[in-house]
């Protein structure tokens, strides 16, 4: 399926790619995306046309490879990324530094919307702040939740220049990303294999709820949740593994899948189609998990809501539609691993997901995007 992604070289390591949000009700397939680069010496956020759909070809392949709408100068390197909405793209800095970019479609020009200078900072004896990288960042418009190596949560409104709230020594640890459970409630992952999660409703700045990984402390580099099951959770980490977990139980994974050789970057599920994750790695591999093949028998749940399987017991757990990522050994269930990048040797730093389309961004200075990923 190679044939289908098409590929273009920027000159720059990736470190983020990310697919803007398509409007609620179209049927069009995503062809706007942004990039962030890192370890350069300027340092860049860009937008990008996907393709030219115009030069489809006989089978509806496309041929036209992803070309430079526009583009802005960023000061340190770019961390994590967010889209807001439409328009907004939320970065976050090696130097701290939080900015909210505006894409501005009629001139196809970048600017700087707004900026939190010093989100995350080391403060030192004589209390002056070094700015200590901001590693995660994301977004529940009109807020947007950051994170450090400071340890420290922010809580900021994009409409406004206070944050809302900060939960300063959040961990004693550097804190990798973020993720929103529901719109009150976040889980960050640090870099001694802790999962937490955390209620902003509540005045007292102590998680809520702590995870953690057995036995050897093992950083965790990326977290995502289910977007229909908010209780399951699935995080990468320093020795490649990828975990799935259940909060609503336990203080462990529900599995540990042997995966890449070397650091996870980023996990994705699906947006719309969570039976499907995608994982990448410094190992220079993305890996695509499909779990479809074990559920289509069963019966399915999501037509009642998607609640119905948090009251279920275990022995009925397998019907539900996670089945898949709950079970002990979801790998016994037929789940199909695919390694879409064969060959590739350099660090695969970001991916994306939206409907069929897949991005992602290489240190061999390449971004890749793929329109057919379930053809």
């Amino acid at each position: 399926a190679m044939e289908d992604v098409s590929a273009k070289f920027v000159s720059q390591k990736i470190s983020r790619t990310r697919w803007r949000p398509l409007p609620a009700a179209t049927l069009q397939p995503p062809d706007i995306f942004a990039t962030g680069s890192w370890d350069n010496e300027d340092n860049r956020i860009s937008i990008w046309s996907a393709g030219d759909l115009g030069n489809a070809g006989l089978n509806g392949e496309y041929h036209g490879e992803p070309h430079l709408l526009c583009d802005i100068q960023h000061n340190g390197d770019v961390m994590d990324m967010q889209f807001l909405d439409q328009e907004r793209i939320v970065v976050a800095s090696s130097t701290g530094t939080v900015t909210i970019f505006r894409h501005h479609q009629n001139n196809q020009t970048l600017s700087a919307n707004h900026r939190w200078e010093k989100a995350h900072c080391h403060v030192d004896a004589d209390t002056s702040c070094g700015g200590a990288a901001c590693t995660g960042v994301v977004c529940n418009n009109p807020e947007i939740v950051t994170v450090g190596e400071d340890g420290r949560i922010n809580l900021f409104r994009a409409d406004q220049k206070d944050a809302v709230r900060t939960i300063d020594n959040a961990d004693s640890s550097t804190l990798h990303a973020v993720t929103f459970l529901r719109t009150t409630e976040i889980l960050t992952v640090n870099s001694i294999g802790q999962l937490k999660t955390w209620d902003f409703r509540q005045q007292r700045n102590e998680p809520s709820q702590i995870f953690s990984l057995a036995g050897d402390r093992v950083p965790l580099h990326c977290v995502d949740r289910h977007p229909n099951q908010q209780h399951i959770v699935a995080t990468g980490g320093q020795d490649g593994m990828l975990s799935i977990w259940d909060i609503r139980q336990g203080t462990m994974p529900v599995s540990l899948l042997n995966a890449h050789e070397a650091e996870m970057w980023e996990v994705h599920f699906h947006p719309s189609d969570p039976d499907h994750l995608f994982t990448c790695s410094e190992d220079g591999s993305l890996w695509h998990w499909d779990t479809s093949a074990n559920v289509s028998e069963k019966p399915s749940f999501l037509h009642q809501g998607g609640r119905s399987t948090a009251y279920l017991s275990h022995s009925t757990i397998n019907q539900s539609v996670v089945s898949a990522w709950l079970s002990n050994d979801p790998t016994k269930d037929r789940m199909e691993i695919t390694n879409l990048i064969p060959n590739q040797t350099l660090s695969v730093n970001s991916l994306d997901v939206l409907g069929p389309c897949l991005v992602y961004g290489t240190d061999a200075e390449a971004i890749y995007v793929n329109r057919q990923l379930f053809a």
